[in-house]
């Protein structure tokens, strides 16, 4: 029988140790500035007043800059009533601690900040340049982008909600543009009784083709969503249930054919970390129906028509081969009541949780959701995509973390 083995302890561990309490995080007051919008025709707003209202009632104090909210149908009265202060000079609102963009700020913009904020907005990264970086890094800024920040589900909630936006807009807009009133062929999108219906091709299974496809099925086309991953097109048909929509892989003689028959084509696919691929050639849209529609969204990332010109909303539109092409890249600004609406829906909470857990550094170490957006911490770039783009020095955000924290 074998004897009984003991563990052993050392004299200090088995002397009485005193309890070890978790201290509670003293919540944040947080100072949020919210700036006119001045680049890409941008409409929208990242705060509603409802938000506002709620970050105030939280002891939160907002700034906002006088008619930041008017492209989006929010008045500067709508603002003060829900408690926040009006101020009249972008600077005013550059001094707070905390600045809250749709875009980007510009350089200009960025001269006017101080050192050692914190800045979360889009990043756009296609779009940017190495001075921009520079000069963040220079005000020791700490930066997040609304590209890389996820919730719960591991899903980034504002290109998700903006997907869905341009999904179903861009059906909107294609019925416009079929209809007399912008001298399309007078074609209603959908179908009525004894009317064979229009035809729509989606390139594109993700959230904006599943969107477009819904919106297109709804007023009665007939739907054809072509993909290069059976996957996605798998999901779009449980997605969208019974509804009726013909799914394919891409392959270029069945999408050509496709093309030739159809009334309307959107461009819904997106690059793996560059360029969309081009998958429309024009001979392809030379051989489409005189006045078809083509809307790209994709156009943002070149765009997958090769056709398609980057336009804006002054001038939207341009004909090519008897062709209608729309190629404004910010399609959400276009109704900006709501983008601001999902924008505001998820960047409140977010400003709460900062501030119940102690500050943005304090969420940054406990919540690696939020983390993801991270690209800059305290002026040192933090993401290595970035720093091999743009020839700038970066390091690990966990290593300045565990440093800092």
């Amino acid at each position: 029988m074998s004897k009984p083995e003991f563990l052993s302890f050392s004299s200090t561990e088995l002397m009485p140790q005193e309890e070890k309490l978790e201290l509670k995080k003293k919540k944040g007051r947080l100072q949020i500035g919210v700036p006119n919008e001045t680049c890409l025709q941008e409409k929208r707003v990242v705060l509603t007043p409802e938000a506002v209202q709620l970050l105030t009632e939280n002891g939160h104090q907002v700034l906002v800059e006088s008619e930041a909210g008017e492209s989006a149908h929010y008045t500067d009265h709508d603002y003060s009533e829900a408690g926040a202060r009006i101020v009249y000079h972008p600077r005013d609102v550059y001094e707070c601690h905390l600045i809250l963009k749709v875009e980007p700020p510009s350089l200009e913009e960025i001269g006017l900040m101080k050192h050692g904020q914190t800045l979360i907005s889009a990043l756009q990264l296609k779009t940017q340049r190495k001075a921009y970086f520079e000069q963040l890094m220079k005000k020791k800024v700490t930066a997040l982008s609304f590209e890389n920040m996820e919730d719960e589900d591991g899903i980034v909630p504002v290109v998700r909600s903006m997907s869905e936006i341009a999904g179903n807009t861009s059906i909107l807009i294609a019925a416009e543009y079929l209809s007399n009133v912008n001298e399309g062929k007078g074609f209603l999108l959908g179908g009525v009784s004894g009317v064979p219906p229009t035809e729509v091709v989606i390139i594109g299974a993700g959230t904006v083709g599943t969107y477009a496809a819904r919106t297109a099925l709804g007023l009665g086309a007939s739907v054809k969503v072509f993909d290069y991953s059976l996957s996605k097109l798998r999901r779009l048909q449980t997605t969208l249930q019974n509804l009726p929509v013909y799914t394919c892989v891409i392959q270029p003689k069945i999408l050509e054919k496709a093309l030739m028959r159809c009334d309307v084509a959107i461009g819904a696919i997106r690059g793996k970390g560059g360029r969309t691929p081009c998958v429309v050639t024009e001979a392809m849209v030379q051989q489409m129906k005189p006045g078809s529609v083509v809307i790209d969204v994709s156009i943002d990332q070149g765009g997958c028509f090769e056709s398609s010109e980057l336009s804006d909303h002054d001038k939207p539109i341009m004909r090519k081969y008897d062709v209608i092409h729309y190629g404004v890249p910010n399609i959400p600004s276009r109704v900006s009541r709501t983008a601001s609406f999902c924008l505001s829906n998820i960047m409140g909470p977010i400003l709460l949780s900062v501030a119940d857990a102690g500050g943005i550094d304090a969420v940054l170490t406990r919540q690696h959701r939020i983390r993801k957006g991270l690209y800059l911490y305290r002026g040192q770039l933090v993401n290595a995509p970035i720093g091999e783009w743009f020839d700038l020095p970066y390091t690990d955000a966990h290593l300045l973390m565990d440093e800092d924290l």
